[in-house]
């Protein structure tokens, strides 16, 4: 059965984005592996402001041939976006209801894995549902002091078993859990 990955950027103070929603303390190492990624996964979950933002992004003509490639494969994968907006779309499918059913019905179907892209809204949810197999958290080494927090408003413990590190010459840690169910 095919798993949910949460695949995330925080800072070290636990931020997903800061105060203003910036992310531009990312770091993207080539030894990463972010291609290697991609190719285990076949679906991409969003909510729909991360939808409006980067369902659809292209980038412009001037960026490097590794930054066209990675939107190609990104674009390459079925698209579901969480919204209470139910709108049609050519390259997405709209989900605005009966969530925890639709996500085991997705699962069941044959393939690879489904990469939860987010906004913080959906990474909130999908924690407070249990529906995150895998999270796969890289700590960048910067400090924000404030921002949108990754786990935030948890009603009960969640409990995680860690089945892999990572450690990335820009000084990234990628921590990679499992959840206990």
């Amino acid at each position: 059965m095919k798993k949910i990955i949460l695949d995330l950027a925080v800072t070290l103070d636990g931020f997903i984005e800061g105060r203003n929603g910036e992310i531009d303390w990312c770091i993207m190492d080539e030894d990463m592996d972010f291609d290697g990624f991609l190719s285990g996964i076949d679906t991409i979950f969003y909510g729909r402001v991360s939808y409006d933002a980067w369902g659809n992004y292209q980038p412009d003509e001037n960026a490097s041939p590794a930054e066209q490639k990675l939107w190609l494969a990104v674009h390459s994968k079925n698209k579901f976006v969480f919204s209470k907006q139910n709108r049609e779309d050519n390259i997405a499918t709209f989900v605005s209801s009966d969530i925890t059913e639709k996500v085991a019905e997705i699962k069941k179907h044959g393939g690879k894995d489904i990469w939860l892209y987010g906004g913080a809204g959906l990474i909130k949810t999908f924690i407070q549902l249990n529906l995150i197999d895998i999270y796969r958290i890289s700590v960048h080494p910067v400090a924000l002091g404030d921002g949108k927090p990754l786990f935030e408003d948890l009603k009960e413990r969640l409990e995680l078993q860690l089945t892999g590190t990572n450690v990335f010459k820009s000084g990234v840690v990628q921590l990679i859990y499992e959840t206990k169910k």
